[in-house]
């Protein structure tokens, strides 16, 4: 999404430099995969997979942030991370900023609901899940580029997701208000619910932007 892009602007390398390169996927590992490739021909020589994502595992609460020892997308194929790079941001952490080290899936749909993010967690025994960086983890294996993954959580595993948040998500990773709207307005009673994510998102925001002022 841009409102994750955005926290780059906390790196020591701003967003606008002209050695940064970004994409925004949209909630798609196929459409990440095609960005990773382009910010390749762009000139990246390393590529990061940096967001929001769902817990899976249930000690994991809201603004926890997991950076991947591997990633795993829907078919069973694991990819993984850059132990070097991963080694250099544990270093770096602080008391504001602390990993969880584990695996991340990648779904092409969300996992919304609690029995959906329970199975998962059963069958990969990953920690979150997200749907961009098996996308991305496939464009660095080929690259033979290093690559690491780096998510925030902003749903617990024991929360379901309000069916009209999963309409506010755009292909180019801007956001669609109305499309909310419209679908809120006909589940009038996933008000509270979807004012919960939005909290919860603000705080997995702010966790990235920690993470990003570190620097990578």
């Amino acid at each position: 999404m841009h409102s994750e892009t955005a926290c780059l602007k906390s790196a020591p390398i701003p967003i606008n430099d002209k050695y940064s390169l970004t994409f925004c996927a949209g909630g798609s590992p196929g459409r990440a995969y095609a960005g990773a490739e382009q910010l390749l021909r762009n000139g990246a020589s390393a590529l990061v997979s940096f967001g929001i994502a769902g817990a899976l595992d249930t000690a994991l609460m809201p603004g926890r942030i997991v950076l991947a020892e591997g990633v795993i997308d829907g078919t069973g194929q694991q990819f993984q991370t850059d132990e070097a790079w991963r080694r250099r941001l544990m270093e770096s952490s602080t008391p504001h900023v602390e990993f969880t080290c584990g695996t991340i899936a990648t779904m092409e749909k969300a996992a919304a609901t609690p029995s959906e993010k329970a199975t998962l967690f059963g069958r990969t025994g990953a920690l979150a899940v997200d749907m961009e960086s098996s996308g991305v983890a496939s464009a660095a294996a080929r690259h033979n580029v290093p690559f690491i993954a780096i998510r925030a959580i902003a749903d617990p595993a024991s929360r379901r997701l309000p069916k009209s948040a999963l309409k506010g998500l755009a292909p180019d990773g801007t956001t669609r208000p109305l499309a909310v709207l419209l679908e809120l307005a006909l589940r009038p009673w996933e008000l509270s619910g979807l004012m919960q994510l939005g909290r919860d998102t603000s705080t997995a925001l702010a966790s990235l932007r920690r993470v990003a002022a570190l620097g990578f």
